[in-house]
């Protein structure tokens, strides 16, 4: 199970910080995240990757990227976990969300994760044969995360087959009324699907799991709410954006925004009640 550090001794743009793979993964918790952009990858076993507020599996193959500073631990669901691994740093490290977005993490399923266990595998080997330089490595670090933005651009096509089976439906619902969404088993259950394979689904198109995504919607919905009509109030504002427990919609919009709705109003210059 090699594991490398420093791969490149130049101040290049993208480069690695840490690379590894057959790697035995021992449980971590890191409650402030990491510093660097990371890359999880499953080759044998299985673990859960919790962070966002839910536990994502990642089975043979599949993998995660993490951005800096997102809280996050692993757990080891089998008797063995081994894992493949990758970290960027580089002058431009910072700056990888401009090309694989905001999101706090990417989430790729096994078919697309074949990309990127080969892109490790090689690059291991490149290095421990001495023909991988400096330069040559940057350029490669770019192309694999550039692989990440190729794929979410390919999977947010909103002409794609399963896209307009499975997720679109679910969407127009969200956004028609979201007070009225139940929860993701009963909408797996309305596309005759099962919810794991539902939260699949909007990860591939959306980046975000099914419920990741209805919790997004609510709170915007919130936002909306709270600065357009100011003369609703907090609990009101939380039933109308599906939230029936309205310690539990202050709960989530603190956790969400970082603030409470009712300064969120104030930071607005609005005074609701």
């Amino acid at each position: 199970m090699p594991i490398f550090f420093k791969l490149s001794i130049q101040e290049l743009p993208l480069t690695i910080d840490s690379i590894g793979n057959r790697w035995s993964q021992e449980s971590i918790s890191r409650p402030k995240g990491f510093p660097l952009y990371h890359w999880l990858q499953t080759e044998n076993g299985q673990g859960t990757v919790t962070l966002a507020g839910e536990d994502i599996i990642l089975n043979p193959g599949e993998g995660i990227l993490i951005s800096p500073h997102t809280p996050h631990r692993y757990r080891n669901n089998t008797k063995s976990w081994r894992t493949a691994f990758l970290t960027f740093g580089g002058t431009l490290a910072n700056d990888i969300r401009k090309i694989c977005g905001e999101a706090s993490y990417l989430f790729i399923d096994a078919e697309e994760g074949q990309y990127f266990q080969e892109w490790i595998d090689r690059t291991l080997l490149s290095y421990q044969e001495n023909r991988l330089d400096d330069l040559s490595l940057s350029a490669q670090c770019y192309e694999f995360l550039m692989h990440f933005s190729g794929i979410y651009r390919k999977h947010s096509q909103t002409e794609h087959p399963l896209y307009r089976q499975y997720v679109a439906p679910i969407i127009e619902r969200i956004e028609t009324d979201p007070a009225a969404v139940p929860d993701v088993d009963s909408l797996a259950r309305e596309v005759h699907v099962s919810p794991q394979y539902l939260t699949r689904l909007f990860r591939r198109f959306t980046g975000y799991s099914a419920q990741n995504y209805i919790t997004r919607f609510r709170i915007n919905r919130a936002k909306e709410l709270l600065v357009g009509k100011p003369y609703l109030q907090v609990q009101s504002i939380s039933h109308m954006s599906g939230f029936h427990d309205v310690s539990y919609f202050i709960s989530v919009f603190r956790r969400q925004t970082g603030t409470t709705p009712k300064q969120f109003r104030k930071n607005y210059g609005v005074n609701g009640s």
